[in-house]
């Protein structure tokens, strides 16, 4: 393109170009021009990185470190992984072998050697009626316990949420002093209270005692993620005409959620894989399978083909619990890390 030529100005008019080259000398600012140090419209920002600037002007090295990085911290956590799989699967290989082979060889012997895996272990399982029996005995204890520790804990906490009543954070601070009495002081005056009220060996008994102990911290818990409810919620739904027992149950439980799904994965695990207090409080006939397994260990030998899948049998059950809830679970634990 051919450069536009210098126009003359009319005689009398100022000229342009001289305005300018004024203006320029004497620092003052022309008339609806952009100040100095303004970008103009449609110009490109000097200072203004672009996106993907800073990753393109990083060296190949420093990428190529980046990248290394990442993959060894893959390569760590997935080692991490097996070493703590690695107990459970050799769990389920050992129940799936014979008993001589058990006595001769370790699990990882299959790697090596011929497997003759079989199944006749668990059918054993399902013959043995102790091991079978405790089974439900375990359930019979493990879900009421769980639910009115959840259902319990989830009033309580509302009320020392967002209920006025004499002596509140009084009584809070109770509740958590209580978290650090250990079972272990309260079996023997547990133990003659519930023999005068006819609780002691009963199934009842190892339910109430679960529900006493997990109590404290499920108030705790629920009480500090209900605390964390936006204050205008709760006074617009009063507004609509909502009373207490609808506030709770249409908007405390479904926004506490996360918590309550991670109270009861707790519970559930704490009273399922209890065998201390089921081994004092509990019959014969009402133990669960840890009690049931601990009573298979023979004073002259183990039934190691009843013990295996015993064994693996609890484990997954409690495994099936937390895969299930396992969202909700990492919600839960996470909800107070982030505000």
């Amino acid at each position: 393109m051919t450069p536009r030529p210098r126009q003359t100005p009319r005689p009398g008019a100022p000229d342009p170009e001289a305005s300018k080259t004024g203006a320029a000398k004497t620092g003052a600012p022309q008339t609806g021009a952009p100040e100095t140090g303004a970008p103009e419209s449609g110009a490109p920002r000097t200072g203004a990185a672009k996106p993907g600037a800073a990753k393109a002007r990083q060296s190949l090295p420093a990428r190529i470190a980046a990248r290394a990085g990442g993959g060894a911290l893959r390569v760590f956590l997935v080692l991490v992984g097996l070493f703590w799989l690695m107990p459970t699967f050799g769990l389920l290989i050992s129940s799936l072998r014979k008993p001589a082979d058990i006595a001769e060889s370790g699990w990882w012997r299959v790697f090596s050697e011929p497997a003759r895996l079989t199944g006749e272990n668990y059918e054993r399982l399902l013959e043995n009626e102790a091991v079978t029996d405790s089974l439900w005995a375990s359930v019979a204890i493990t879900v009421p316990a769980t639910v009115l520790v959840v259902v319990i804990g989830a009033l309580a906490g509302y009320a020392f949420a967002w209920l006025d009543f004499p002596g509140r954070d009084w009584w809070f601070m109770l509740v958590v002093g209580l978290l650090v009495v250990p079972v272990q002081v309260a079996l023997v005056p547990v133990s003659r209270l519930f023999g005068e009220i006819g609780l002691f060996e009963t199934t009842l008994g190892v339910i109430l005692f679960h529900v006493a102990f997990g109590l404290p911290f499920a108030i705790f818990l629920l009480r500090n993620f209900f605390a964390e409810i936006p204050r205008e919620l709760l006074e617009a739904a009063r507004l609509d005409g909502a009373g207490e027992i609808r506030l709770f149950t249409r908007v405390v439980m479904p926004l506490g959620g996360p918590a309550i799904a991670s109270l009861g994965i707790f519970q559930f695990l704490w009273v399922w894989n209890d065998m201390l207090v089921a081994l004092i409080f509990a019959d014969s006939e009402s133990s669960p399978i840890t009690v049931a397994l601990q009573r298979q260990v023979r004073q002259f030998g183990n039934n190691i083909d009843i013990l295996a899948p015993g064994a693996f049998v609890s484990m997954v059950i409690p495994l099936a619990v937390f895969f299930a809830f396992q969202k909700q679970f990492v919600s839960g634990v996470m909800a107070g890390a982030v505000k």
